[in-house]
């Protein structure tokens, strides 16, 4: 996911993508904890887009924060 397409959200549209990659998170880890894991480079992308949603979510908050 590229940072343009995650500016380019809404907030509620990145709070559900963010829910979804926490639950794929998850599922990789368990895949490789139980050695099961082929694609390991996913953990590393999901793990970044992660934080760039986190990122845009906390500079909109800071930016709304800032207006009042």
């Amino acid at each position: 996911m590229k940072p343009a397409d995650v500016r380019a959200k809404t907030a509620d549209e990145l709070k559900t993508e963010l829910e979804g990659l926490r639950k794929e998170q998850f599922n990789l880890r368990f895949q490789r904890a139980s050695g099961q894991l082929e694609n390991t480079s996913r953990v590393r992308q999901v793990r970044r887009d992660i934080a760039r949603i986190m990122t845009v979510l906390a500079s909109r908050s800071g930016q709304d924060q800032a207006k009042a």
